[in-house]
């Protein structure tokens, strides 16, 4: 059995969207398994998460690790957000 699922995620600058694009490229180039196979794309401003996988456990374990890539990114980017009024000091 094939699962396939796709994830459009909506970036509010092309500079956020760049670097987590960045960021993931590795994994994609290189996955850790090959159970399953994942693409990104960049359309505007949302990123494109394509993912493929043998079965349906490989698809969920696939989607949960690059959701959390990406929940990490922005996090990241809140945090220096947060920290922006400090730069003037």
């Amino acid at each position: 059995m094939r699962a396939m699922a796709t994830v459009r995620l909506k970036f509010p600058s092309k500079k956020q969207l760049e670097t987590v694009s960045d960021a993931l490229n590795p994994e994609v180039d290189r996955p850790s398994t090959v159970r399953a196979k994942a693409n990104l794309e960049k359309h505007e401003a949302f990123l494109v998460l394509k993912v493929e996988c043998r079965d349906t456990v490989a698809l969920r374990a696939t989607l949960n690790t690059y959701l959390r890539w990406i929940s990490a990114v922005c996090a990241v980017f809140s945090i220096l957000d947060s920290l922006e009024p400090f730069r003037e000091l």
